[in-house]
């Protein structure tokens, strides 16, 4: 397989009753051989995922933890290189990471091998580009994952699933049915992926994936959200969307819970009174669910002794620096400051990139408005499968047009006009056989890349604002435009003076596009986004500012708990500070959700300077 795996132990099967140690939490005690944790970006996942299958292995029990986020950072998470050698400290857990090259490369391989030793090298290398596509990465990943569902001799008591942010999550859940519908009516042997013989031999496989999903008896999603009404009202959607898939057996995880330990704190308090009036209002559907309930830490959930703290309330916690204070004030650069820099191109793509549950959707709304606030006209739209542009601006603004680039929408206009462009040249047979190329899963990805392409493309006369997916799932459409770069070069080589702009040319153009990352004072969501920006520079493309969404440290609080936890924002800002950023702004923690046209107004409208303070060394 083609992942990164780490060792295991063994164990025997059966329910850990809830106890202190694993914090009376049902996900642990009641846990099933498949578990899913998913849920908007941001929530915890990955925490509570690696707490739950740690506390798993460490009851005696033989755990595989998997991550099927491109973006994943298990790796920091746990606080080792992923090496093929068994978990420090842990026996019985074992690690693995679905590659996503990694895996499509392997794929690769099995195809052409599937072709023959009489196959030309022409053939080999057709073949080959058909299978260089996001596509093919998509369903490689696909089959990995399918394999670890369907193939019960595997020896794990449990696997737990750490997911990529829900749009992309719903996305991989919803495939076995998809493949499964595809396959069943399609005995041609060739699709948008090629050759896809391999396909169909795994059709078996497949179909036990989709059964082991809606085994209440095998698997549970655990709905991770935060008490936050965006992140709550997002668990209350999946869990509508995965019954209709026939994942019936879920439970809900609140995860950070605040309660402030003293009433004079005006900080401390209103982080507590919205999470509390997010809670009153949970949906109905979320209601019925069985409910854990996880409290904010005082500390990050990196490695074994932190994430083993996190799900156990009386465990001492991990190690944490006292000594750290302000010792000089660092100015950053509101939101208005952004707007006023990027207003002055006149016009351009810019788009807002970061791990999920970050504040991408607010940072994208905000510097929408200031833009038009600056005379600007601007088209506002998302790659986010599950983003609700309309749900954070609450509002018409004249000069702002709101688009929302929907999958299924976009699949359906790509399939028709491939009908239209090409059934005048086939008879009926051929263009039923068209048409069932169509269904085919992948062809959704090759839609939203088109329609991605045609609104960067809108950025020669006016500004365009993209709101991203999650890391992962905008790094896939970043490979679907390199390779969309390189067709198109390769078509185009010795045709002579002719001048062909690709939308990977266009991310290129610093003049062209502004990328922003926005992150959080929080060493994971810094960690990502400096690896994005790696991940960016490599295909040439230069970030050109980030933004510190959240920040509590100019808000002052002396709530011991927040006192905490603001050592490590200190460290992180210094991290930024040091080389990180080009340009670093800052957007303070609001007391006020920035959610409508007059509260994102707010934060673009004035040149505010928020103080925040330097670590001390």
């Amino acid at each position: 397989m083609s992942s990164k795996v780490l060792g295991m132990g063994g164990s025997t099967v059966g329910i850990i009753e809830p106890t202190a140690r694993d914090g009376g939490m049902g996900f642990i005690a009641k846990a099933t051989r498949h578990l899913f944790f998913t849920g908007k970006g941001g929530v915890g996942k990955t925490s509570l995922s690696t707490a739950a299958a740690l506390m798993l292995a460490d009851a005696g029990r033989k755990v595989l933890l998997v991550s099927t986020d491109a973006a994943s950072n298990l790796d920091e998470m746990l606080g080792i290189v992923l090496r093929n050698t068994p978990v420090p400290g842990a026996p019985g857990l074992s690690v693995l990471n679905i590659d996503p090259d990694s895996a499509a490369e392997s794929y690769r391989q099995r195809v052409l091998a599937q072709m023959g030793s009489g196959a030309s090298a022409q053939e080999l290398s057709t073949v080959r580009e058909q299978l260089s596509g996001a596509c093919t990465t998509e369903i490689a990943s696909f089959d990995e994952f399918a394999a670890l569902l369907a193939d019960g001799a595997k020896p794990w008591d449990h696997i737990v699933f750490d997911t990529a942010p829900t749009g992309h999550t719903l996305r991989l859940l919803s495939l076995p049915k998809a493949w499964v519908g595809f396959l069943g009516g399609n005995d041609r042997g060739a699709s948008c992926l090629g050759p896809h013989s391999g396909l169909q031999m795994q059709e078996e496989r497949f179909k036990a994936a989709l059964d082991a999903l809606a085994d209440p008896a095998r698997t549970t999603v655990v709905l991770v959200t935060r008490p936050e009404r965006g992140a709550i009202a997002e668990a209350a959607r999946t869990s509508v969307e995965l019954r209709a898939l026939g994942l019936s057996n879920q439970r809900l995880a609140i995860n950070g819970v605040f309660h402030a330990s003293d009433r004079s704190d005006a900080v401390a308090c209103a982080i507590e009174d919205l999470g509390q009036q997010a809670l009153d209002a949970l949906p109905a559907s979320l209601r019925e669910l069985p409910q854990d309930r996880v409290p904010l830490r005082a500390f990050d959930t990196v490695g074994l002794t932190a994430l083993r703290a996190l799900l156990v309330p009386d465990a001492a916690p991990p190690f944490l620096r006292t000594d750290q204070q302000p010792t000089q004030n660092h100015p950053l650069p509101g939101l208005a400051a952004l707007a006023d820099e990027l207003a002055a191109a006149g016009h351009g793509l810019i788009m807002v990139m970061g791990k999920g549950g970050v504040g991408k959707t607010t940072i994208a709304a905000a510097l929408a408005i200031g833009l038009v606030q600056r005379g600007q006209t601007v088209h506002l739209s998302t790659t986010d499968p599950a983003a609700h542009l309309a749900g954070t601006l609450v509002g018409d603004l004249p000069g702002l047009k709101v688009s929302r680039i929907d999958p299924k929408v976009e699949t359906q206009r790509y399939i028709d006009k491939i009908m239209a462009a090409k059934s005048p040249l086939l008879d009926a047979q051929e263009q039923a056989l068209l048409l069932e190329d169509l269904q085919s899963p992948c062809t959704e990805e090759v839609a939203v890349f088109h329609a991605f392409s045609r609104i960067v493309s809108e950025g020669r006369s006016a500004f365009v604002v993209l709101d991203t997916a999650p890391t992962g799932h905008s790094m896939l459409l970043m490979d679907a435009t390199g390779a969309y770069h390189r067709q198109m070069t390769r078509e185009f080589e010795g045709r002579g003076p002719a001048h062909v702009v690709t939308p990977l040319m266009r991310l290129q153009d610093g003049a062209y596009t502004k990328i922003i990352l926005v992150t959080l004072p929080e060493v994971t969501p810094v960690s990502q986004a400096a690896a994005l920006q790696d991940d960016l520079r490599r295909a040439r493309i230069e970030p050109y500012a980030w933004v510190l969404n959240k920040s509590v440290l100019a808000a002052g609080t002396h709530d011991p708990l927040l006192q905490a936890r603001l050592a490590g924002e200190r460290r992180q800002i210094e991290r930024m500070s040091a080389g990180l950023a080009q340009r670093l702004y800052a957007l303070p923690w609001l007391a006020v959700p920035p959610i409508g046209l007059g509260e994102l107004s707010k934060l673009v409208s004035q040149p505010e300077i928020h103080a925040v303070a330097d670590a001390a060394e």
